[in-house]
C-alpha cells in the first residue's frame, strides 16, 4: 500500500521533469518530508484549461487532496479511507472505474514510506485481518535518485451545500494505485534488512517508468483493456530500501531529517 510519502521537488523542477505547460505559482507547495491521507499533494495530469476554445490536453501540474472523493458520494467523509486503489481491481471498482478511464494522473514523490512487519501479520494483511501495529520505517525510492512517479487517479466532486461561486465548491481528489511488492532482489539493501520490497510489505505503488508517462497521462486513451496493459509493474532492480527514523510514524513531525538513512532498525523493532 501506499499509506506515507515524501514529496520535496521544487514546481520549476517538476516542471522539467515532466515537460509542464501549465502551473500556478500560487499554488506552490512546501516540501512535505510525511506526506500523508488528506493533505494536498502535487499532480501532473493532461487536460485542457478551463475558459478557453482550445481544446487540446494540456500537461498541467495541480494540487489535489489525497483521497478519493468519487463525483457520485453524497458526502466527502469517505475519502481518507480511499487512498489507494489497487491495481488488479481498479478497472472494475465503482468508485475508481470511471476515473480508471478518463483522469488518470502522475503523482510525483521522492519515494513512499512502508514498515516492515512480521511474516504472520503480513498473512492476515494479505487476507484482510487485523494485525498488530508496525514496527520499523524504511524509506523506499529509485536506486538512481530519480522522480518516484506514482500511478494515480484524480476526481471532481461538487459540494452541493456550497453555492456555485464558493470557492471550495469544488474538491479534486486524488488516490494512488498499488500493485504486488517485487519479490526480486533491491538494487541496494541495508545490511541485515530486507532484500526485496515483498519482504517490507505485500503492496507498493505502482511506479510509471517515464516510457510510459506519455500513454498514461493520455486522456485519449479510454479502453480499460488498452489502459491496463499500463498496469504493468517496472522492471526489476531499480529500487533501493533503507531504515529510517520512527519519528516519521507520527504526522506531526517534518523535515529532511526524517529521510537520513539509518545504520540499521533502531533498537526494539523488527530486523
Amino acid at each position: 500500500m501506499c499509506g506515507r510519502y515524501a514529496s520535496s521537488r521544487r514546481p520549476e523542477d517538476l516542471a522539467g521533469i515532466f515537460e509542464i505547460e501549465k502551473w500556478e505559482p500560487e499554488e506552490t507547495l512546501e516540501p512535505d518530508y510525511n506526506v500523508a491521507p488528506t493533505k494536498e499533494v502535487y499532480a501532473v495530469l493532461d487536460r485542457p484549461l478551463k475558459d478557453t476554445d482550445d481544446k487540446r490536453p494540456v500537461r498541467q501540474l495541480r494540487r489535489l487532496k489525497w483521497g478519493l472523493v468519487p463525483s457520485w458520494s453524497k458526502t466527502p467523509e469517505g475519502g481518507a479511507r480511499m487512498i489507494n486503489a489497487r491495481a488488479e481491481t481498479v478497472h472494475e471498482k465503482p468508485s475508481y472505474r470511471r476515473a480508471f478511464t478518463t483522469r488518470r494522473c502522475i503523482l510525483p514523490a521522492d519515494g513512499y514510506y512502508e514498515w516492515v512487519t512480521g511474516v504472520a501479520e503480513r498473512d492476515l494483511e494479505v487476507e484482510g485481518k487485523k494485525k498488530r501495529p508496525r514496527k520499523q520505517p524504511y524509506f523506499v525510492l529509485p536506486a538512481d535518485g530519480s522522480v518516484f512517479a506514482m500511478a494515480g487517479l484524480y476526481e471532481f466532486w461538487r459540494d452541493k451545500t456550497l453555492p456555485d461561486d464558493h470557492p471550495q465548491a469544488w474538491w479534486v481528489t486524488c488516490s494512488v494505485i498499488t500493485t504486488e511488492a517485487e519479490t526480486t532482489p533491491l538494487a541496494v539493501s541495508p545490511a541485515d534488512g530486507p532484500r526485496a520490497l515483498a519482504d517490507i510489505h505485500p503492496r507498493m505503488p505502482l511506479m510509471l517508468t517515464p516510457d510510459r508517462w506519455d500513454s498514461w497521462l493520455d486522456p485519449a486513451r479510454t479502453d480499460p483493456d488498452d489502459l491496463r496493459e499500463l498496469l504493468a509493474p517496472p522492471p526489476a532492480g531499480l529500487m533501493r530500501a533503507y531504515p529510517v527514523t520512527t519519528a516519521v510514524s507520527n504526522v506531526r513531525n517534518n523535515g529532511p531529517e526524517l529521510l537520513k538513512e539509518l545504520e540499521g532498525p533502531e533498537e526494539g523493532t523488527l530486523f
